[in-house]
Parts: C-alpha cells; structure tokens; sequence
C-alpha cells in the first residue's frame, strides 16, 4: 500500500484530515518488528485557535515546537508520567494544527502487540485509547518529530478502497478546561467498532 503524501496532512482544515484519517492504517516498524492497526477514533486540534490544543495561544515551548513544522511529521508527548500519546501534525508550517489518533483496530503483529501490552489474548483494550495503542505499536518519544511520509518506522496507509464504515462526530474527551472549545464535535469514530476507546 501507498504512504499517505504530504499534501494530505498540509490540508488547511484538520477538521477534515482527522475524519479522513479514520480508516486508515497506522503502522510501525520498530527493532524489525511490524506492527499495524486500522484507525478507528481520532481527535481534531486547530493550533492557535483552539484552547484545548497545546500550541494555544500561539504557545512554543521545546515541548510544542515539532507541531510548528510542516505537516507530515509526528508529534508524540509524555502524559502522568507514564503513557506517550501519538499525533499526527498538520497544516503548513507555523500553524501548529495536530490529530491525535485515539484508537485502532489491531491488523498486523498481534504477538508482538499482545507481548508489548503484557497481555495474553486479544481484548479491545489492547489499543481502545490513545496510550494503549502507543504501547502496543512501540510507539515512544524517538518518534517524535519523525516523518510520516517515508514509510520508514512510523506511518500511515490510506483507507482500502473496500472501505464503507459510518463515522460519527463527537464531543472530544478530557477537555473540560477548553471550555466551549470542548463541545466542538471534533472527535471522529467508526459506529459500533468496538476497538473505539469508552
């Protein structure tokens, strides 16, 4: 399968690029171990406009600067000490829009995924969350700011032209200090996949 270009993730609406995303097929190759799952839930950020994202206000900090790059690049941060969190950024230079992909489908390299996770079988909460599926494709802070258009070890295929599942639009999750910025419907997820994050 082709990687998806760079001008898919310049798009200037990252409204638009997060539903797109939904679908599509996240992948890693990590110490010769690939690994892959179709995106089933994503977020929507938008930079300097948005109160939930953390570029707002315009805000740079070591932490923000990779979100001020092109769009086509990851952007994985720490979260309570414990979990990365994976994020694709968008938009052209300077705008600091980024999705957070939320969920996958596991498709390629379960054992892999299963040993990553500590887990013995396949559950939904294998990658139902964005810390989760970080854990099981080995996804860290070495990715960050890494390309996503190479097809090297980290990125993302297009949807398969078979593709027919329903999205719904909603509310994002754990936003509640972005006040009315938290009731846009920004958060993308396939209807009845139960791989999407509760």
């Amino acid at each position: 399968m082709p990687v998806l270009s760079a001008s898919f993730y310049q798009n200037h609406d990252v409204v638009q690029v997060a539903k797109q995303l939904v679908g599509c097929k996240l992948c890693t190759h990590l110490n010769g171990k690939f690994t892959a799952g179709i995106i089933v839930e994503t977020e929507a950020y938008d930079g300097l406009n948005d109160k939930a994202c953390h570029a707002y206000p315009n805000k740079r900090t070591p932490r923000t600067e990779v979100m001020y790059q092109p769009g086509g690049v990851a952007y994985v941060y720490f979260v309570y000490g414990m979990h990365y969190l994976f994020n694709v950024v968008t938009n052209v230079a300077g705008k600091a829009d980024a999705v957070l992909i939320r969920a996958i489908e596991p498709t390629n390299g379960l054992p892999t995924m299963l040993q990553r996770r500590q887990m013995h079988k396949l559950s939904t909460t294998l990658t139902a969350g964005p810390a989760r599926l970080s854990k099981a494709l080995g996804i860290d802070n070495q990715l960050n700011g890494l390309s996503l258009t190479e097809g090297k070890q980290v990125w993302i295929e297009p949807r398969a032209r078979r593709y027919r599942a329903k999205i719904a639009a909603s509310e994002r999750i754990g936003i509640d200090y972005a006040g009315e910025d938290a009731r846009l419907p920004w958060r993308f997820s396939i209807i009845g996949n139960t791989f999407v994050s509760k």
